[in-house]
Order: C-alpha cells, then structure tokens, then sequence
C-alpha cells in the first residue's frame, strides 16, 4: 500500500497518513502538510500516524512560532535545521539549534518561536492519546506567533 492510500484510513489528525497495514515507509519531506497547531502555531508538516505515536517533519518560517500552549499527550522535538526560542513552563527560556533533542511533558505549557535568521526544521514525535495539535494556553485560537520588529 501506498503512502496515499494510507491516508484513506481512519487516522486523528485529519490529513495524517496512516501507518501499517502495507504503508512502511514514508517521505516526510513529500507528504502533503497540516497545521501542527491550527489557532496558535505556524508548524507546517506531513504527519504519520502509527498505533501508539505520531511523528512528523515540521517547519516554521523565520521569526514565527507558537503562542504558549499546552496538550494532553507528551512530545519530542529534533531540530534539523535553524534555532528555536524554547521555553517549558517554570524553565528560563533557551536556545535550541540543530541536534538538540526537547521534551515536553504532557499539560505543561510551553512554546518554541523560530529566530529571525533562517527557517526551522524539526521532527516531532507524540503519543497517540491526543492529536497533534493542543490548546493555546490564553484560551483563544487567534493564530501562532509572529515576531514584530520590537520583538526581534
């Protein structure tokens, strides 16, 4: 089975393609994208969805991110590419550029932003006990994080 034909069946995050079942083996990077986190992120991506966890390959424009959030299911983040502003509810905020490896706890609120210079790149991985996307922490969906010039 196809990676197309994956995505025929059931999957949580409407779009994801559906592993097993004859689709093994994926080409993140070709795979048609979803919002990571419609109403408060930028991340763009393919997404694969498996029985137990979920990954993608995720991309955020140069000074864009997410707005504080927070999700029922824990995540991992490998940066590919660029620099990301981190920071994990009760933790300074810090830089992380490629090869670093961030883990958020699940219900923690968090968020990561793309610095001005380049894109960034990264792989997500997340337990199926919740969709891909969270809830932004101020309660609204008003769209991700868009760097102004004050802020940069």
């Amino acid at each position: 089975m196809s990676a197309p034909a994956a995505a025929e069946r059931k999957t949580i995050n409407e779009g994801a393609f559906k592993a097993g079942d004859g689709a093994y083996l994926f080409q993140l990077d070709a795979l048609s994208a979803i919002e990571g986190g419609p109403g408060y992120s930028t991340a763009i991506g393919g997404v694969v969805e498996g029985i137990r966890t979920q990954c993608g390959l995720m991309r955020k424009a140069r000074g864009t991110g997410a707005r504080p959030h927070s999700h029922p299911n824990e995540q991992w983040n490998y940066v590919v590419q660029g620099r990301l502003r981190v920071n994990i509810e009760g933790e300074p905020e810090r830089i992380a550029g490629p090869g670093t490896l961030i883990y958020f706890p699940p219900n923690v609120i968090h968020y990561t932003v793309a610095l001005p210079e380049e894109d960034v790149v990264f792989f997500v991985v997340k337990d199926t006990t919740h969709g891909i996307s969270g809830k932004a922490a101020d309660g609204t969906m008003s769209g991700g994080h868009y760097d102004t010039p004050a802020s940069l």
